[in-house]
Formats: C-alpha cells, structure tokens, sequence
C-alpha cells in the first residue's frame, strides 16, 4: 500500500537496559518517525517476558501513527532486544513477540548490539564496542559474525555504565573508612546520592534503589566527574574500563578471522563513551596495539543502524544517494 513515504518504509528497534527506541526510515532515506519508549529488559522484572509484547505492541502502534501509517505498511523491521540469545529458552517468545504489533511477519529479531553495529559502521564488515548500561562486542567479516562480552552485570559487563560506577562505589566505602586517601570521588558521590553520611549510601543505592541496575549505572558520571577533579581512583577506574573495552575488540577481531596485516574498521555506541577520559584512552590503547585498526566515529544512532539493517534483511538496502540524505537528517535532528 503506497503512503507519502512511497511503497517501502522499514522499522528499526533498538531497546537497551534504559529505553526502548524506534525509527521509521523510508526507502528514499527520509525518517518518517521516530520514538523512545520505555525498556523492553525483562530479566529480573515482575512482569517477565510479557514486558517484552506489551512495550512492542504500545511502542509500534504510536510510531506509525507519527508517521501516518499502520503497522501493515512497514515492508520490514529489525528488533533490536536486549538480552537476545543469552537465554536460549526465551528466544522463541522473544522472536513471536514483534507478530502481535506488526499483525505481519515480515520482521526479524536479534541482540541490540546487531543495531549498535549496524549503525556505527553503516552495515560494513568491521566491529562495534558497546559500552552503555552493559557492554558487549559485535562485528562482522566476510560472512562471519562474532560476539564478545555481554554476560551481565554480575560478573560480566566490564568497562560499561554499571561496572564502572559499582568500582566507583567501591572505591567510595574504601575512602569512607580509610583504605584509600580520600578523594575528590567521596564528596562527588555523597552529593549525587544526598547522603547525609557515607553509610547513607547504603541506604539509597540498597534499600531505596534496591540495588536497580539502570540507578547503579547512572551514577558512572560522577567517577567521570571526578577522575576530571584530579581523582586518581576514578581516574585507574577509568582506564581499566577502557582497557577491557580494548580487550574486548581483540577477542572479537579473532574469532572473526581478521588476517594480522587486515585494517579493521573499529567504532562505538553507548553513553560511556561520552566520556572523554574513557573515549581518549581507548582510542590511544586501540592505536597502540599490534594489529592494525581503524577507528571510526559512529555514522548512525543504532536504531537508526537497526533500521537500515532490517532494509538489507528485506533484500532492499538503501542505495548510496539515500545513505546521504539519511545521514544528514540524522546530523540535523539527532533521532
């Protein structure tokens, strides 16, 4: 059915830890609406893996109406879902969720980091790091894919949002009772926590965050803040996440079966890299390495990337004069 967009519009999904985020992009490389919706992460929560349809089939039904059109007039989408795959029970629901708000199955699902690389490099062979509330590594090379990292916060998720401010705590009780000279970083995360004491901590990050994934992360910035202040704690903290991130590439560029003498395309999606003492030093550890990368900013948002994935899933990518037009929309209006 022909819209104002013409006869092709595909949908790109990208849900994260914090929101979920959704993009219409028309053949021709206009956006024809975009949306944040709130996180399809169901793990740990009451409602489960219903939160995964519900979000959808909400998030779905309001962007197509921005756009003028009805779920039956996307030609095809990509659902960017946090967590996919790392559950090998939950993957059949997670793959049927999409149905009920498309009414269609012209759709495919897969991890969000699939949309972060597809975004960052334009849908070319190279890798992509995440470093946002998690973090994780994806690339792709000659028909191979690979993926690195991503085993959560419990004992994964080095160098991301949630590892770094959990090290930043750390290092706050252990100023707080003298295993560390006290530091900027001490003030810094009493402010941004509203403690009247040290111990109060425990109260807000414990008792009234109960220990919530997302509020734990948000507090990254304040190591940021203070590794800026002259803290050397927060500053180590730092650039031991950019060393995993590092770590992280070069795990995910051999499994790929780079040859040594190869030039790999290298770029990043995530908040944490919106922090230059961790973004500077990954770019300094990367060039410093004895395999040759090429170290790329990203070309689009990931649900931008999700989008123009689920165009080459259709067989119809766009063609080099849309890409243009497309990125600079995007550079206009940020989505």
């Amino acid at each position: 059915m022909r819209t104002r967009w013409g006869d092709t519009v595909f949908l790109g999904v990208d849900s994260g830890g914090t929101k979920t985020a959704l993009c219409l992009v028309a053949a021709d490389g206009r956006v024809a609406a975009t949306l944040r919706a709130p996180s399809c992460y169901y793990l740990g929560t009451a409602e489960g893996m219903s939160l995964v349809g519900r979000v959808l089939r909400d998030a779905v039904a309001q962007v197509c109406a921005f756009a003028g059109i009805t779920p039956a007039d996307v030609s095809y989408g990509f659902f960017g879902l946090p967590s996919y795959g790392d559950i090998g029970a939950d993957v059949a629901g997670l793959d049927a969720a999409p149905r009920a708000a498309l009414g269609h199955d012209r759709y495919a699902c897969g991890n969000d980091m699939v949309a972060g690389w597809a975004g960052s490099l334009g849908v070319v062979d190279g890798i992509n790091v995440v470093a946002g509330t998690g973090s994780i590594c994806y690339g792709e090379h000659a028909g191979r894919r690979a993926r690195t990292g991503g085993w959560g916060e419990l004992f994964g998720d080095e160098g991301s949002g949630y590892w770094i401010a959990l090290r930043g705590l750390q290092a706050f009780t252990q100023m707080s009772d003298g295993r560390l000279p006290r530091g900027p970083l001490a003030d810094l995360m009493r402010a941004r926590l509203g403690a009247a004491a040290d111990l109060d901590v425990l109260a807000v990050t414990m008792v009234r965050w109960g220990g919530d994934r997302s509020q734990i992360a948000a507090l990254s910035p304040v190591v940021v803040a203070a590794a800026e202040a002259g803290d050397e704690q927060a500053r180590a903290i730092l650039v031991d996440a950019a060393q995993h991130l590092v770590a992280l590439v070069d795990a995910t560029r051999r499994r790929l079966g780079y040859e040594p003498s190869e030039v790999v395309p290298v770029s990043h999606t995530g908040g944490v890299f919106s922090a230059a003492p961790v973004r500077d030093e990954f770019v300094r550890l990367l060039a410093g390495t004895h395999e040759g990368y090429e170290f790329r900013e990203p070309q689009y948002p990931p649900v931008v990337g999700a989008a123009l994935y689920a165009a080459r899933l259709a067989g119809a990518p766009l063609v080099p004069a849309a890409l243009v037009r497309l990125r600079e929309q995007v550079a206009q209006a940020p989505v």
